[in-house]
């Protein structure tokens, strides 16, 4: 009888005698976290995240904080984004020291941009490498959430992988979370790859297909470091889906005429390229394009499979996605589990250091579609600080498939809070993707394909395409004048006008 069977007609999860022997509440095991400790937690995109030990965690800390002496805090390493339930509890009691690589959690963001809170902002593909290193220090604990334990003691991943396979190597103790409202057939849909390695002991990674399967269906778990066990049944945190607006139709519409024209061209074949594809609206208003035009048989390889990536899978638009996470609304996992059967023969999740990994985005051609926050009229992009100094949500995935990837395609409507703030603007206030990676740039207002262009080109081909005419004069403006202003001619610029742009929105509200 596979385990799947197996768990599915027992009452627990955890079929590893002695691992059921370990079975603690979330107070008890909360209470195996030590003050200061670095711990790895599971996590990505609001999927696979532990749900229970985090909340017990910081009622520890609260009683803690309230009785006075030295702060309880902790440092976190996760995947990515994790949920209200780990990065929101922790923060409200103000029991994060250090959080990395990724936060979209608006307690996290709030004392991150107080200084509260250190925060680090990785490319996700480097985590795991940092952690091997040892750049970070040591991981004392992993706090993994996972589908079900096997009676050897590997672990069914839960619906997301992220760092797991990095966290339980590296860490000194193991925390398990067993949810068993993970739907029990997740098993068999994952493909934990064992054959990486620090320089200069690294061997290719033997990948040339979205749908090839490299590795193991299970994470190993050395049975010794496991401390506790907790049992959980709780859903994912996710927020509903939000129906593409005109805006979003509009940008969508701009990409799948690109497509077509590089296709006509023939610089991309009929099937298109792997498809990498942040997490929004943007995003699914171009997949929901994809599966409502002349597209089959595609493939995507990326960090998330979204609900648009489900309509296509089931259509038959796209073939295969391989992902290191779901990030599903609550219509999304319905839609997953009742259909289980047909994603998991096209549904591949990774660990995130081979999901996002340069070696093959780079190999495999991804087409890499990403949001940004501002560029500016010579391609730099900014996709993680508001106004240069606050932090939004960090860079994510992005810049390991922009600057690998064949296409590396930028989205954003073009103005923001209600028009006062232009999305393009004559310099960035903070570079995250520099004008050496990106390629496209597009916003409602049309798209500047920048490959082959110089400084100058790209300025007029992002002004005249992407800025709104309500900024659009402007721009031209303040390129002129920095043309003739004799301070030369390569990369033309204002330096006393440079981010006034972003001086007179902090002053009067409007750019």
């Amino acid at each position: 009888m596979k385990s799947e069977e197996k768990i599915m007609s027992s009452p627990s999860r955890i079929l590893c005698e002695r691992l059921r022997q370990r079975i603690v509440s979330a107070d008890e095991a909360a209470a195996m976290i030590p003050r200061g400790a670095n711990v790895g937690m599971s996590g990505f995109t609001g999927a696979g995240y532990p749900k229970a030990v985090p909340g017990a965690l910081a009622n520890r800390i609260r009683t803690l904080n309230t009785e006075g002496g030295q702060p309880f805090r902790i440092n976190i390493w996760t995947g990515a984004s994790t949920a209200p339930e780990l990065d929101g509890v922790l923060a409200e009691v103000d029991g994060i020291e250090m959080r990395l690589p990724f936060q979209s959690d608006p307690i996290c963001r709030d004392r991150i941009n107080s200084g509260k809170m250190e925060y680090v902002d990785y490319h996700l593909s480097e985590v795991s490498q940092y952690a091997w290193s040892g750049f970070l220090g040591k991981m004392d604990i992993a706090l993994i959430e996972v589908a079900g334990i096997r009676e050897d003691g590997s672990l069914i991943p839960s619906s997301s992988i992220g760092n797991n396979k990095t966290w339980i190597e590296q860490a000194d103790k193991i925390i398990l979370e067993v949810n068993s409202r993970q739907n029990a057939k997740l098993e068999g849909m994952h493909d934990i790859y064992y054959g990486t390695a620090l320089p200069p002991n690294r061997k290719p990674i033997m990948l040339t297909d979205p749908a090839d399967r490299i590795g193991e269906h299970y994470l190993s778990c050395p049975i010794d470091k496991v401390i506790a066990v907790v049992e959980t049944d709780a859903p994912d945190r996710n927020s509903p889906f939000k129906s593409p607006d005109d805006v979003s139709k509009r940008i969508a519409g701009h990409i799948l005429d690109f497509f077509q024209r590089e296709i006509e061209i023939g610089r991309l074949p009929k099937e298109l390229l792997p498809i990498q594809s942040g997490v929004g609206n943007i995003p699914n208003a171009v997949l929901e394009g994809l599966d409502a035009g002349p597209f089959k048989n595609l493939t995507a390889f990326t960090e998330v499979i979204q609900d648009g990536m489900l309509k296509m899978l089931k259509s038959g638009t796209l073939k295969v996605a391989s992902a290191t996470a779901f990030s599903l609304s609550p219509d999304g996992i319905k839609e997953f589990d009742t259909n289980i059967d047909l994603y998991r023969d096209k549904i591949i999740l990774r660990q995130q250091d081979i999901s996002n990994h340069p070696e093959l985005a780079r190999r495999l051609g991804i087409i890499a579609m990403n949001g940004l926050i501002e560029a500016d009229i010579y391609g730099n992009v900014n996709s993680t600080h508001i106004m240069g100094t606050r932090m939004m949500n960090g860079i994510g995935g992005s810049g390991d498939f922009a600057r690998n990837g064949y296409l590396s395609i930028f989205v954003s409507p073009s103005t923001a809070k209600n028009g006062a703030i232009s999305s393009i603007v004559p310099m960035v206030s903070h570079v995250d993707h520099t004008e050496h990676d990106v390629k496209i740039i597009v916003t409602e207002q049309g798209l500047a394909d920048l490959r082959g262009l110089s400084p100058r080109q790209r300025a007029h081909a992002i002004i005249s395409n992407c800025a709104h005419p309500d900024f659009k004069p402007a721009l031209m403006d303040y390129y002129e004048r920095a043309l003739h202003s004799g301070r030369g001619q390569h990369t033309p610029h204002l330096l006393e006008e440079a981010l006034s742009w972003h001086c007179r929105y902090e002053q009067t509200g409007r750019m």
